[in-house]
């Protein structure tokens, strides 16, 4: 097997990460023992191992240290060292964080993390939170701060300084793995996946741009697990697949930044490709019927995320607007097919955002 045709290795998210340094110190604090190597538990409930970098028992407080492995992910965060400190919290105060050095802190509203917290998202929350219980019990008053030593160098290659998050960056990740970014082995899992949905007789698939769309795809039309294709953001890669291999229906599914991406005219909706429009949306707002001092909130928004949900408090369907025009983009690719393409755009929760039905291709 060459070099180009082995199979990509997967990696760990910072979240996963943390949770591992989180647990491994918290057990140090209440053992005085550093669990080596430390297990965890990830979202799927899949158990994984991490060896430990850093550990470091102090006066009341204990130190452990993970250097993220991306795998063959080209990660700027490959190679950094997550560490997590912890300590006992006030009583009744549960799981709390702190940000610690190369952590970012969030600046600006519309992200999943409020203003004024360490930019360390939901998922992974919820991750450290049950590493912690697995030694400490449910309940626990447990402190955790977590830091990325390297962390405000490796800020400026990724969307933090754009999104307001400064000082640092995020501890992130829905699964816990790193799935390598590499185009022609993504778009080969692509092309499979539809092959096998159509060897099974499945007339409907829909491609989703990630792990909330996909789950809420699959909730809203009850479809089969191998009708759901991780089209990830090639979007185009897919549609151009079924154009030459098709099916009945076609549901493309997505959050609200890349669906707006799509609409936008763009079929690969990774943040390398570009950053959606803000002046542009907010155009489609002022298009689905906002008034000017909404249509200027929208404009000065500081994500796609807030810029709709600007829109939904004040009543206008700016997310029906965006997928009538995200399905206009993929159904070009699709014309003369006769293939029934759909649009659905959910937020972070799996909320239904926007919807363009069923229609004919051309």
């Amino acid at each position: 097997m060459s070099e180009d045709d082995r199979p990509l290795r997967r990696g760990w998210t910072t979240g996963a990460c943390a949770s591992a340094a989180a647990k491994a110190a918290c057990a140090a604090l209440l053992s005085g023992d550093f669990p080596d190597p430390v297990e965890i538990g990830l979202p799927s409930g899949q158990r994984v191992s991490f060896a430990l970098a850093v550990s470091d028992l102090g006066q009341g407080t204990a130190k452990a240290g993970i250097v993220k492995d991306a795998g063959d992910d080209p990660d700027v965060t490959h190679g950094a060292l997550v560490a997590a400190t912890v300590r006992r919290g006030a009583a009744g105060s549960g799981v709390t964080f702190r940000r610690g050095t190369g952590v970012g802190l969030v600046t600006r509203p519309g992200l999943p993390v409020p203003v004024g917290e360490p930019a360390i998202n939901p998922v992974p929350r919820r991750m450290i939170a049950q590493a912690i219980a697995e030694v400490a019990g449910e309940g626990a008053d447990i402190e955790v701060e977590i830091s990325v030593p390297d962390g405000e160098l490796l800020a400026p290659k990724t969307l933090n300084p754009r999104l307001g998050i400064v000082g640092g960056i995020s501890i992130l990740g829905t699964t816990g793995i790193v799935i390598p970014f590499s185009c022609s082995a993504w778009i080969h899992s692509i092309h499979r996946g539809i092959d096998v949905a159509r060897a099974m007789g499945l007339d409907h698939v829909a491609g989703a741009t990630g792990n909330a769309s996909e789950i809420a795809v699959q909730k809203h039309h009850g479809l089969h697990e191998v009708a759901l294709i991780d089209m990830g953001d090639f979007v185009g890669g897919m549609l151009k697949y079924l154009r030459a291999h098709p099916v009945k229906r076609v549901t493309v599914a997505g959050g609200v930044a890349k669906m707006t991406k799509l609409a936008q005219g763009m079929l690969d909706v990774h943040s390398k490709r570009g950053a959606a429009d803000l002046d542009g949306l907010a155009d489609v707002a002022a298009g689905a019927g906002a008034q000017a001092e909404i249509v200027a909130a929208i404009r000065g928004s500081n994500t796609v995320a807030q810029a709709f949900q600007i829109a939904q408090a004040a009543g206008v369907a700016m997310g029906d607007a965006v997928a009538a025009r995200a399905w206009a983009t993929a159904a070009a690719v699709l014309a003369g097919t006769g293939i029934e393409l759909e649009i659905l755009i959910f937020d972070r929760e799996g909320g239904l955002m926007g919807h363009a039905p069923f229609a004919g291709g051309g």
